[in-house]
């Protein structure tokens, strides 16, 4: 690998935008009061079952790293009541836009974070994840930046960490740079097997895939989405 691969130090910290249009009055009450409801406290230690995060009964957590406009997130939400979701999106107008969405609802198997994913890394207890989700995160172009890239040598130790034996971890891009960064990454770290069997099972949408506003953009503008699954050891 090169100085600027995927197994060379990454810099830490987020570097996405955190604002983009400003957010309106009735969406500010939403994210005010929804943050209230669901958002992780940090500030203390994290429960040795992350199950009881939740007011409710779950049978096991998922983490979904920058959710966006919350589009697969809500689906599952709805489609899995019984397992507790973790939506971590430093944008405000996304993490606004999914407090708009679950104001009535208010769902008891969501937490969220709405700062930098590797603060909840940190903090989560070793082992208690049964799965993380990626998707289409920044794919940063330039190769001068890719050292900004979520996927890095330090965060796939941190997904081994907090993923049970067996866990999953997911990856969605339409980017190839990006996708043959996370292959190479996945294949060089010893905690994590592909589990494609054919040659078509990466451009095969995840089962029960609702599919993303990005994605369908992506696909207008001749961009074909991968779609990658990897195995914690």
């Amino acid at each position: 690998m090169t100085a600027t691969g995927p197994r060379s130090r990454s810099t830490e910290g987020f570097f996405g935008r955190r604002r983009g249009r400003p957010v309106r009055s009735h969406q500010a009450t939403a994210l005010a009061d929804g943050l209230a409801r669901h958002r992780l406290d940090l500030s203390s230690p994290a429960p040795a079952d992350l199950r009881d995060l939740f007011p409710a009964a779950v049978s096991a957590v998922r983490l979904e790293i920058g959710f966006g406009g919350g589009e697969h997130l809500l689906h599952a939400l709805e489609a899995e009541p019984g397992v507790g979701f973790i939506g971590i999106e430093p944008f405000v107008n996304g993490m606004a836009k999914l407090m708009m969405r679950v104001e009535e609802t208010r769902p008891a198997n969501l937490r969220v974070h709405d700062d930098d994913a590797i603060q909840v890394l940190d903090w989560l207890q070793p082992g208690g994840l049964e799965r993380i989700d990626l998707f289409y995160p920044d794919p940063w172009p330039k190769k001068k930046h890719w050292k900004r890239r979520f996927v890095s040598l330090q965060n796939l130790d941190r997904f081994a960490r907090v993923l049970r034996g067996g866990g999953i971890f997911r990856f969605a891009s339409d980017i190839d740079t990006y996708v043959d960064w996370t292959l190479l990454a996945c294949r060089a770290h010893p905690a994590f097997e592909w589990l494609a069997e054919e040659a078509a099972d990466w451009h095969r949408p995840f089962d029960n895939w609702p599919g993303t506003r990005y994605e369908a953009k992506a696909i207008r503008e001749g961009r074909r989405p991968a779609y990658l699954t990897f195995r914690r050891r």
